[in-house]
């Protein structure tokens, strides 16, 4: 397990405090793409987003304010064993259990989506009224896939069982199968299909004041903002609306309890232009959502 009296020896993204007790948030990285249906990659996206996070200003223009401003510790890489969807998982969860008790803001970096669901997990028992903001181009609404219940593609209809799909607002869908969309009417899960602002700055304020995890999957943006992720689908909004989509949340009265950003697979962007946008995001959600 990743030790928190110590600075990360490795990479660190640009700004991290060294000192874990004295920080306010723990950036850390979930290197799993075990289940992944179609391209793997995404393990390697934390450590690749760190690296190049050096070439960021620490100032954001959009925020007037300063990665100096808040202090956040990167934790490194949970070590992951190659292979095991369950026990991942669960160290994941672990992970996140010991973060909440210490009182930091956890912002993780993926990996497939499935490691959200031991994040979900750990934020639930923290908060029993959670919400969570979900930002993809899949419903993720699956029971399973091809029988495999633990899959990219089930996380956000297993977040669904835990805390109930009226608490899951999700945007900027634009792939599922049809049975999916059909569940979520049935079940009045919130979805909002193609487009992620607009629809976010409405339902904002039926969310203020309760506690809110949002989960980002950089495919959410159209593969010509990103097209090194596992899943690329065309149709999908620009990096210019995600960025005005995460400073929306930090205007509002949500209060955010904690974040990830998932789905970065290098490999398939030499240009390295998804992971310098997954880094600016980075960045914004640091400097937007903890307060």
């Amino acid at each position: 397990m990743v030790r928190f009296d110590e600075a990360y020896s490795g990479n660190v993204f640009i700004g991290s405090h060294p000192n874990f007790m004295e920080s306010q948030a723990v950036l850390y990285g979930m290197p799993m793409d075990w289940t992944v249906s179609y391209r793997p990659g995404s393990r390697f996206g934390p450590t690749r987003i760190r690296e190049v996070s050096i070439g960021l200003e620490e100032y954001s223009a959009y925020l007037d304010r300063e990665l100096a401003e808040v202090k956040y510790y990167d934790a490194g890489d949970i070590p992951l064993p190659f292979g095991n969807p369950q026990k991942s998982l669960d160290l994941i969860e672990e992970f996140v259990d010991k973060l909440l008790a210490a009182g930091k803001f956890p912002l993780g970096m993926g990996g497939e989506h499935l490691v959200s669901l031991p994040v979900f997990k750990a934020m639930y028992k923290k908060y029993p009224d959670l919400a969570i903001i979900h930002m993809d181009a899949h419903t993720d609404l699956r029971e399973n896939y091809e029988g495999e219940p633990l899959s990219h593609s089930t996380p956000i209809r297993k977040a669904a069982d835990l805390i109930g799909p009226q608490n899951i607002f999700s945007f900027g869908i634009r792939s599922g199968m049809k049975e999916e969309f059909e569940w979520a009417k049935k079940v009045g899960m919130h979805i909002s299909k193609f487009d992620v602002h607009q629809p976010l700055k409405e339902i904002l304020p039926k969310l203020a004041g309760r506690p809110v995890y949002v989960t980002i999957d950089i495919d959410v943006l159209d593969p010509a903002h990103a097209p090194g992720t596992g899943t690329v689908d065309a149709g999908g909004i620009t990096s210019k609306e995600l960025l005005a989509s995460i400073h929306e949340i930090a205007s509002s009265n949500v209060k955010v309890v904690g974040a990830d950003l998932v789905e970065v697979a290098p490999i398939y962007d030499p240009s390295e232009q998804t992971a310098n946008t997954a880094s600016k995001l980075i960045r914004e959600m640091i400097l937007g959502w903890v307060k």
